[in-house]
């Protein structure tokens, strides 16, 4: 597990090489709390720029120091509005490419459209052409925090450090909720079982998993490529010819798999967006006898009534990183708390920076996590 004590960042966060300039790449000031954080931590300041839309809506930026022959660190944090951020980063980073700055790397804790990474009926692979669109625009480096999938590490051609948040989460376990001994970590889909698994095997705690009617339906989404051939090529099929057919799926009456009665639900997820799944695990978890209901993800987008959903389910607490700006979320719902991860990050730009290993920030990472 990835623990500094607090002595020792403080004592080397200030050891970096010159020609570091750290730009935030928001026009929303919301936004921008975390790369305030980040440059406080290196001993740094903010670079000088400007980013704003005009009245026709276009973005424009605005770089007002010299940048050439410099790493550049440029962190963008996911506001509601996803593609002017996305816009905001890539105006930034070309802008930067063009004033001849010596690398540029992109610090983007939580991935855009890291959910569209798989071909779904006639859709297309969004994060794929995302990728593409970042390289094309003139990024070298890539530092994200838990993507949706590590695959998407393969759609781009230049280095990614896909930092994990667990350490910090496992830390909030043991630190803030009385009795964790009395958990069990709760997978509320298969899809999710890894994850629960990592987190229960460094706990030394047991798992459940939660089966059937609350499982995420992105996996039960068609694949557009099973679909049947139109009727101008059913003839050149030989007569005689039978292709099995795909016995369709049918969910089963939920289940959870595993003992949660008289103890404490820890849920456990890379992403809160969509409540609606956690509230059904939530209401099932209560019926099988949890006594205390805890959610906890990397990502917090919160979307929609979010907020109120969880004020007024039988879910305990909600801990989120502060990779996505949820503030306005928090003072609707007091349920809802924040685990600080700027200290990960401030390590990841200053061993780049400094050219120095990443594998500090990977220890006891296995595949699964």
């Amino acid at each position: 597990m990835f623990c500094v004590p607090s002595s020792e960042i403080g004592a080397i966060m200030n050891i970096t090489k010159g020609g570091l300039v750290l730009f935030s790449a928001n026009s929303n000031s919301s936004c921008m709390e975390l790369s305030k954080r980040i440059a406080e931590r290196l001993g740094v300041e903010m670079g000088k720029v400007q980013v704003y839309q005009e009245p026709n809506r276009e973005t424009r930026v605005q770089i007002q120091e010299s940048v050439r022959g410099k790493d550049v660190f440029i962190i963008q944090t996911v506001s509601k509005d996803v593609n002017t951020t996305i816009m905001e980063l890539l105006i930034m980073v070309y802008a930067c490419k063009t004033s001849c700055a010596k690398s540029i790397i992109g610090v983007i804790p939580y991935f855009p459209y890291s959910k569209q990474c798989k071909m779904r009926k006639r859709g297309s692979i969004v994060s794929k052409l995302l990728a593409s669109m970042m390289c094309k625009a003139g990024l070298t480096h890539l530092i994200t925090m838990d993507l949706h999938q590590k695959e998407i590490q393969g759609f781009f051609n230049i280095p990614v450090d896909n930092l994990r948040a667990s350490p910090f989460l496992l830390q909030y376990i043991q630190e803030e909720i009385p009795d964790y001994r009395n958990a069990v970590i709760v997978a509320k889909s298969p899809a999710s079982a890894k994850r629960a698994q990592s987190f229960a095997e460094r706990l030394r705690l047991g798992i459940a998993v939660i089966h059937g009617e609350a499982q995420d339906a992105e996996s039960d989404m068609v694949d557009g490529r099973h679909s049947p051939p139109t009727a101008k090529y059913v003839a050149a099929i030989h007569p005689s010819l039978e292709i099995p057919m795909l016995i369709p799926k049918e969910k089963p009456p939920i289940t959870v798999v595993g003992d949660v009665g008289g103890r404490i639900a820890i849920i456990v997820d890379d992403i809160i967006d969509d409540v609606d799944s956690f509230l059904a695990a939530a209401e099932t978890l209560k019926e099988r006898g949890a006594y205390k209901i805890f959610v906890m993800a990397t990502h917090g987008l919160l979307s929609s009534d979010a907020p109120r959903l969880i004020e007024e389910s039988a879910i305990d607490e909600v801990v989120v990183t502060n990779t996505i700006p949820h503030e306005i979320q928090k003072l609707q719902c007091p349920k809802i708390k924040t685990v600080d991860i700027s200290m990960i990050l401030s390590e990841a730009i200053r061993r780049i920076h400094n050219g120095e290993s990443m594998s500090y920030l990977f220890r006891n990472i296995g595949v699964d996590d």
